[in-house]
């Protein structure tokens, strides 16, 4: 199990009341939960109800239906333009596909929020986004192209580009999409890592049973039926004392693994 120290209970982010609609089709509704400080947030359910779509809305690309995303007890959807844009600073986002531009290299890549948010000297961007690699174990991969790099690794440049502005907050939407398990398990390692050493708070967007087991503090369901959250707890505690549903989903082929 991970040794880190209970993570702090203030809440870092808030969602209150939130419904997700494309016009008059609901995706979720109703849902309120927080994100505390120093933890590990996995947001779980079927494929189709709606976690991608919660995490879009809780980085502020979508408008809810109703209801608000709180961070640092600032609503998203009413702030300013300036506002809105300093507070994105303070977090990090690795999208699904990595999202990395094929036009530049790696180094390029995690070099980019450095060059377009911050008044750091060339050199300076390229010192940090080397030891940000170095950070996700790719320390050799500065000068290579992403169509260079395997499916894991780019999911790790992805996530040491996010974490170039040093983001107290990380969003990550299916990070172990598409790896083999040794892949998937290096990444569940990296996640740790950055939550014990960097202090980092992580909000996970995940379908992957073991990884959920392996890095979340807590599991947040998203049930597609009722379509809005059925539970919030720690995973082993929604195996064992869960909704039906919820024990289904976590059971379906899974043992708990210790924590890397």
């Amino acid at each position: 199990m991970d040794e880190a120290p209970p993570p702090d209970r203030a809440p870092l982010v808030q969602v209150i009341g939130l419904t997700m609609a494309f016009g008059d089709d609901v995706v979720q509704r109703d849902l309120q939960f927080d994100v505390r400080r120093g933890e590990v947030l996995a947001i779980m359910g079927p494929s189709g109800c709606g976690k991608s779509t919660l995490l879009r809305h809780m980085i502020g690309l979508q408008v809810p239906a109703a209801g608000q995303v709180l961070y640092g007890g600032q609503d998203l959807n009413e702030c300013d333009d300036e506002t809105l844009a300093e507070l994105r600073r303070r977090f990090g986002v690795m999208f699904q596909s990595g999202a990395l531009w094929s036009s530049m290299s790696v180094g390029e890549n995690v070099m980019l929020p450095l060059r377009l948010f911050s008044r750091q000297r060339a050199a300076e961007r390229r010192l940090r986004a080397q030891w940000k690699l170095a950070l996700v174990g790719l320390a050799d991969a500065f000068d290579l192209e992403p169509a260079e790099l395997s499916g894991g690794m780019r999911k790790r440049a992805a996530i040491a580009r996010a974490l170039a502005l040093d983001p107290e907050l990380l969003y990550l939407d299916e990070p172990s999409s598409g790896l083999d398990p040794l892949s998937s398990a290096r990444l569940d390692g990296l996640i740790l890592n950055l939550r014990r050493n960097l202090g980092t708070t992580v909000v996970m967007v995940s379908h992957a049973i073991d990884s959920i087991f392996a890095v979340a503090d807590r599991a947040l369901y998203l049930d597609p039926q009722d379509k809005t959250m059925l539970a919030l707890d720690a995973p082993d505690v929604l195996a064992d004392h869960g909704p039906p549903r919820v024990r289904e989903f976590l059971r379906r082929g899974s043992t708990p693994a210790p924590r890397p």
